[in-house]
């Protein structure tokens, strides 16, 4: 039996938009006219009247995390209480009244950017979450990820002191008393260490509450890194967890894994264990080996070629030596692996783009889709070797809602006047696909999208920022569908509404071809569906 949508705006992924499409078990099998779909139906065939609702294919988000995202719906979600310092201590104490935590347990919580603090233009340190509590643990993780603060009880607790060692690839903040509470990229990892890890059952819970929310954006796909979220949880189990919800017919987001791993020996280990980019199912696939190169703009830690701007004696920190890179991205090449690499600061990228090199020197490969995720600060002749290697880009738009605000005075306006140059590389040839980050942002498919289209923020218009950078609606579109699915190498399944691929759509009250720019990010999600069923509206 076929289910058969009329009277609707439904982008193909062509223009002119079409009226009607059909689906049955599962898959699309027919986009066209009113009149075509009413000669197409069959006695017994559903038929929904769509009203003149927008539907394109479902969104894929490029690149998240999605366990990550499931936990941080658990904690204290501070990115909604960072307007002031004071504000989110206050929020923080709320909510560790409302979810009490036994002495010695952690208190959790992400989204804080000093950015935005209008009482201080500093970062939280410990005697600030020593307000919070001075009898539990508490733990306050920066918007972008690549920062935490602790309280003093957490440092005691972790054994930190100022004759602690300071970590290859991360940073513990000092000053004249000790450790500051703050830890950076790679130095966080023994905070996390210390942190009781979910078992599995809980991280399947954490899952399917990251999936709802997703679907309610419109999202059918995912690409995201989910080992890195609890280093000490084995990949075997997280993937377990995956493939347990998929078989309970729970999981309501296809999931692409980017597979982090920080040590070569592990990588052949994971692949001896018959692990490779491909293998699983329409449901639950393996995909890149994932690398995290350097940090965050905002936390400054993102690797430049030179000082920061506002900060001379910072340059940001490398997670990787060139050596380690060229071991890790060669040997994922010569297996057949797919790589997406970490990359904000211009430097890191200048490693990663020389590792690339010397890998596909030693073993060429036609269709290899290597990546950069994010290529943020770029340089021209960045650009062109990306072109010419061909290698797929993970942008992310919705990262110009904050950095219009800070990227000039941050990298200095010759960088700036480079970077973020999504547009340019679409120019070149080069596959730009689209997502959050999240939990760094909110997955907000249509917010990223307009910030694609406008280069401004969402909410004060702060920009545009470099406007010849700006895409166009349909590529705005495309760059959440066609192009998510040709980083996945699943451009021949799904991405579009046309015959045989899957019936993932998403169903908007409005188009994003009618609106005015800066409404798209407005737009109602009515329903989104996987496989043809419903998942949310």
């Amino acid at each position: 039996m076929k289910h058969i949508y009329v009277n609707g705006k439904v982008y193909t992924g062509e223009l002119p938009l079409v009226q009607a499409f059909g689906e049955e078990e599962g898959k699309f099998v027919f986009a066209g006219s009113d009149e075509e779909a009413a000669a197409l139906a069959e006695p017994g065939d559903k038929v929904t009247d769509l009203q003149g609702r927008f539907v394109c294919s479902g969104f894929n988000d490029s690149h998240m995390h999605l366990l990550s995202y499931g936990s941080s719906l658990s904690a204290a979600r501070l990115a909604a209480h960072t307007g002031s310092l004071k504000e989110m201590l206050q929020y923080f104490k709320q909510f560790k009244t409302a979810h009490p935590v036994p002495e010695n347990g952690w208190l959790m919580g992400r989204g804080w950017n000093q950015d935005y603090f209008t009482d201080t233009d500093r970062m939280p340190d410990r005697h600030d979450l020593d307000q919070v509590s001075d009898t539990v643990l508490v733990c306050a993780v920066r918007a972008c990820g690549h920062c935490l603060t602790v309280n003093t009880k957490a440092l005691e607790f972790l054994g930190v002191t100022a004759d602690t060692p300071q970590p290859e690839g991360g940073r513990i903040g000092m000053d004249e008393n000790g450790s500051d509470g703050r830890f950076f990229d790679s130095a966080m990892d023994q905070v996390y260490h210390a942190v009781l890890p979910p078992d599995k059952e809980e991280i399947k819970r954490r899952i399917r509450l990251a999936c709802c929310a997703l679907n309610s954006y419109g999202i059918t796909s995912c690409q995201t890194d989910d080992y890195c979220v609890y280093r000490d949880i084995p990949w075997q189990t997280v993937n377990e967890a995956y493939r347990e919800l998929e078989k309970a017919g729970e999981l309501t987001v296809r999931v692409y894994e980017q597979c982090n791993f920080t040590e070569t020996a592990d990588v052949k280990g994971f692949v001896e264990a018959g692990n490779i980019t491909g293998a699983g199912t329409e449901y639950f696939k393996l995909g890149p080996l994932k690398l995290l190169g350097d940090g965050a703009l905002g936390a400054r830690t993102a690797y430049l070629s030179r000082p920061y701007a506002d900060a001379p004696s910072a340059r940001g920190i490398p997670v990787f030596s060139q050596e380690t890179l060229d071991e890790m991205i060669g040997y994922a090449n010569a297996v057949g692996m797919q790589t997406a690499v970490h990359a904000i600061g211009d430097a890191c990228l200048d490693r990663v783009l020389a590792a690339y090199e010397k890998a596909l020197k030693e073993h060429p490969r036609k269709d290899h889709r290597h990546g950069i995720v994010h290529c943020q600060i770029t340089r021209p002749d960045q650009l062109k070797k990306i072109a010419q290697m061909g290698l797929h880009v993970y942008a992310q738009s919705i990262f110009l809602d904050y950095d219009n605000h800070i990227v000039k005075e941050r990298v200095g306006e010759e960088l700036a006047a480079t970077s973020y140059s999504w547009k340019t590389l679409m120019n070149m040839g080069v596959s730009v696909s689209n997502g959050t980050d999240c939990p760094v942002e909110v997955p907000d498919a249509l917010a990223s999208m307009e910030c694609a289209v406008t280069r401004t923020s969402l909410k004060d218009h702060t920009g545009p920022y470099l406007p010849k950078e700006a895409f166009s609606v349909k590529e705005a579109l495309d760059s959440y569908t066609i192009r998510g699915a040709e980083a996945s190498f699943e451009e021949g399944i799904k991405g579009k509404i046309c015959p045989g691929m899957l019936a993932d759509f998403v169903v908007l009250e409005q188009s994003p071809f009618e609106v005015k720019p800066e409404n798209i990010h407005r737009i109602s999600v009515y329903g989104t569906y996987l496989g043809g069923k419903k998942v949310f509206g």
